[in-house]
C-alpha cells in the first residue's frame, strides 16, 4: 500500500463511482479498478460491492477509507508544516541578548517576529555577557546572540555590526553633574565607578574610556547585570558609563548625561557560520533591520 493507492481509494469512497473518482484522479479507469483490486489482495478483504450504476463500500471499505481520511491529512499536514519551516516561518530560534542590548531591541525583536513570523517559536535571554553568548553559540544553547564583538576572529562564526552606540554617564540624581547638559569624561575622575564584571566586554571599553580621559575609574563594585548596575548608581554607590540605549532604562534617583566627544562601542549580531535554518536567517534579519531604527 502506497499514498498513491490510499488516494485513489479515498477519491472513490467520496465519490462512489469509478468514472467521476477517474476522472477526479486524472486516471484511466482501468488504472484506478486496478488499484483497488491490488488493495483488496494486499489485505486478504473486499473493499467495494461494483454495480453497474455506483460503488457501495463494504464494512471493510469504509474503515479503510476513514483511515486513509486519517493518515492523507497527517501527510498534508505535514507537507505544509515542512514548507513552512523551509520557507523560514516555522521552527524555533533561540536567541540571546548582552545586558545593554536587552532593553531596547530585545523587546522590539520579540514584537517584530511574533507579528512577521507566528509561526516561529522564539526563545530569548537577555542580560547575559558576551563571552557567554559566544559560548553559547559554538555549543548550540543559542542560534542567533547580540553582542559586543571582541575583534577575535573565529571561523565558526559571523558576526554582522548592527550599529555604533555613544557612552553616557548615569549619576545619581543628586550628584553636582546630573543637570549638565553635557559634561567631559574627565569630570568623573575622582568618583567611586560602578562597573560591569571584568572580562564583559563593556568593562574592558569604559577602562579605554577612561584611560583616553586620563585616568583609571576606581570602581566601588561590579556587577553582572546592567540593571543592577544602574540601581546602585540610584543608591548612591557611585557613577557609570553605559550604552545610550539603556537610557530606556528609566529608574528614578539616575540622570543620564551626554559626554562630550563621547566614546563609541559596537553592537554586532553573531551566527554560526554557514548556518541553514532558514527560521535563524529570518530572524537575523528581522534584528539587523531593527537595529537601524
Amino acid at each position: 500500500m502506497d499514498l498513491r493507492q490510499l488516494r485513489s481509494f479515498a477519491a472513490l469512497a467520496e465519490e462512489q463511482h469509478f468514472g467521476r473518482a477517474a476522472a477526479r484522479l486524472h486516471l484511466a479507469q482501468p488504472a484506478l479498478s486496478q488499484q483497488v483490486k491490488q488493495l483488496e489482495r494486499e489485505f486478504g478483504v473486499v473493499l467495494v460491492n461494483r454495480t453497474t450504476r455506483r460503488v457501495e463500500l463494504t464494512e471493510a471499505g469504509r474503515r479503510l477509507a476513514e483511515h486513509a481520511r486519517t493518515v492523507l491529512g497527517s501527510v498534508d499536514r505535514a507537507s505544509a508544516d515542512l514548507a513552512l519551516i523551509a520557507a523560514g516561518h516555522a521552527g524555533r530560534v533561540s536567541a540571546g541578548f548582552i545586558g545593554t542590548a536587552t532593553y531596547d531591541l530585545l523587546p522590539l525583536a520579540a514584537r517584530e517576529v511574533r507579528g512577521a513570523l507566528p509561526g516561529v517559536q522564539l526563545d530569548l535571554r537577555g542580560e547575559l555577557l558576551s563571552p557567554a553568548l559566544v559560548e553559547g553559540l559554538l555549543d548550540g544553547t543559542y542560534d542567533l546572540v547580540v553582542l559586543r564583538p571582541d575583534g577575535v576572529r573565529r571561523p565558526a562564526v559571523d558576526v554582522r555590526v548592527l550599529r555604533t552606540e555613544r557612552l553616557v554617564a548615569v549619576l545619581p540624581d543628586r550628584h553636582p553633574l546630573a543637570g549638565r547638559q553635557r559634561i567631559a569624561l574627565a569630570r568623573l575622575a575622582a568618583e567611586p565607578f560602578v562597573m560591569h564584571v571584568a572580562g564583559s566586554a563593556i568593562h574592558e571599553h569604559v577602562l579605554a574610556a577612561c584611560a583616553a580621559a586620563g585616568f583609571r575609574p576606581a570602581p566601588v563594585m561590579e556587577v553582572g547585570e546592567t540593571a543592577t548596575l544602574v540601581v546602585f548608581v540610584a543608591a548612591g554607590l557611585g557613577v557609570a558609563l553605559v550604552p545610550e540605549p539603556v537610557r530606556r532604562l528609566s529608574l528614578d534617583g539616575v540622570a543620564y548625561v551626554p559626554l562630550a566627544g563621547a566614546p563609541t562601542v559596537e553592537l554586532a549580531l553573531a551566527t554560526r557560520a554557514g548556518e541553514r535554518s532558514p527560521a535563524v536567517r529570518r530572524v537575523a534579519e528581522i534584528v539587523a533591520g531593527l537595529s537601524k531604527r
